[in-house]
């Protein structure tokens, strides 16, 4: 009598572009291609801004976030990294300023955060969290998070007081980055339905 032997199916990806070893199988230009476009994309969205209550937001955090998702920790660092790397030689990619000097400034926690948070989220991204909005939702907000606790920490320290760092640092941006989660928890879900299951 014939035994059926099962052949193990291919792992299914976390994330849209993979994670681990689904990423060795693109060249290394392909990789270079997305993290630069990735950083095109999010210098660009430090320059949008939207009005809204009760101060205007940039679009950058989302995009952050988003690609911390959809890329993975090790892509979506990288990218973070190439971004902060553009505004270090003095290119105009942080929404009010560039160079050193200005990284040092009140907003160096933020792009630290920004760090952090894309490869919080694209770990959380390769454990699953990406394909439903719920899951999405919760690893948008854990991102967001890590954000306002670089930034606000640092802030602190330059304007003396936490209380004021929370005041100017996250207060006026909570609803802004709110929507933004629920635009990006609505999209991403989305994208997974048009992508192969393995």
């Amino acid at each position: 009598m014939a035994t059926q032997v099962s052949m193990p199916s291919a792992p299914l990806m976390q994330t849209l572009f993979g994670t681990g070893e689904d990423q060795k199988g693109l060249s290394v230009m392909q990789q270079a291609m997305l993290v630069i476009a990735g950083s095109i994309l999010l210098a660009l969205s430090a320059h949008i801004k939207v009005p809204f209550y009760p101060v205007p937001v940039t679009m950058q955090t989302m995009i952050i976030l988003m690609i911390g998702v959809t890329y993975g920790s090790r892509l979506g660092a990288l990218t973070i990294l190439a971004y902060l790397a553009e505004g270090a030689m003095g290119l105009p990619v942080f929404a009010g300023g560039a160079g050193l000097a200005y990284m040092a400034g009140p907003t160096g926690g933020y792009l630290l955060g920004f760090l952090v948070a894309a490869f919080v989220t694209g770990s959380l991204a390769e454990r699953g969290w990406g394909k439903t909005w719920q899951t999405t939702a919760a690893a948008m907000v854990i991102g967001n998070l890590v954000i306002y606790a670089f930034g606000v920490t640092y802030l602190s320290t330059i304007v003396g007081s936490f209380d004021k760092a929370l005041q100017f640092g996250l207060v006026p941006f909570i609803y802004g980055d709110i929507l933004k989660i629920v635009i990006a928890t609505a999209a991403l879900p989305m994208a997974w339905k048009f992508l192969p299951k393995k």
